[in-house]
This record gives structure tokens, C-alpha cells and sequence, in this order.
């Protein structure tokens, strides 16, 4: 009796080792979204390969991967409303070509990345939920 006691409590800690191993491994990684500026007036971002313009994103933190492909544009991201507090994230600059990641944290409200050069061609709005 004493054998099979100790058997289901080593099969219960096992059990919960696994669940709690699962549940962090979920928790540590971060999605990423991909923008590319240039060339030319073109400006997008996409997660998973699919544009997030005019679509909604959970609130969180993400990896930002932009690709600028001219010199004459840059990659910026900004939470329009609420206006405060206030979140401008400027990824790529003028002046630069090259590929740049950074962490964000996106919190809810209505966001748009453009340059900052072209905006009124070149921009994109989503929003961020709970």
C-alpha cells in the first residue's frame, strides 16, 4: 500500500512539473511584427505575414522588425489615442538603410506606424486591445 502511495504522489509532481513547464514556456515568448519602409512610398507591418492595418492586436509586449529599405524615409510608431500617456516609438531614422529590432510594449488604444517624412502616404492605423 505504502508503494502505491508514494507512486501516485511521485505521478501527481511529475504531472504538475510538466503543466507548470508548459504554462512558462507560453509566457516567454514574444510575438514579433514585421515592418518594411521603402522602397519607393511603401510602408507596412505585418504579424504572422499578414497586414495589422485596421485590424486589432492584444495588448502586450512585441518585437518590432523593421526592414528600411531607403534612406529617405523612416519607420515610427505612435498611440494616438488616449492621448496621454503619450507612446512614440521612432525604430528607423532618415538617413538609415538596414534592419532594426526593438521591444515595445503596445498598450491599448488606437496606434499608426508611417514616416514621419510621408505621412500622408505612407501610414497604417490598428488598434490594441485588453
Amino acid at each position: 500500500m505504502r508503494k502505491k502511495s508514494i507512486a501516485i504522489i511521485a505521478g501527481c509532481l511529475v504531472a504538475m512539473l510538466v503543466l507548470a513547464g508548459t504554462a512558462f514556456s507560453r509566457n516567454s515568448s514574444t510575438t514579433t511584427l514585421k515592418g518594411v519602409v521603402g522602397p519607393g512610398f511603401t510602408i507596412s507591418l505585418k504579424k504572422a505575414g499578414k497586414s495589422v492595418k485596421g485590424k486589432t492586436l492584444k495588448a502586450g509586449t512585441y518585437k518590432i522588425a523593421v526592414s528600411d529599405k531607403s534612406d529617405f524615409h523612416n519607420f515610427t510608431l505612435e498611440r494616438e489615442k488616449p492621448a496621454k500617456p503619450h507612446f512614440e516609438f521612432h525604430i528607423t531614422k532618415t538617413g538609415f538603410t538596414g534592419s532594426k529590432t526593438m521591444t515595445v510594449t503596445l498598450k491599448p488604444g488606437s496606434w499608426r506606424f508611417y514616416c514621419s517624412i510621408h505621412e500622408a502616404m505612407m501610414h497604417g492605423d490598428f488598434k490594441v486591445t485588453k
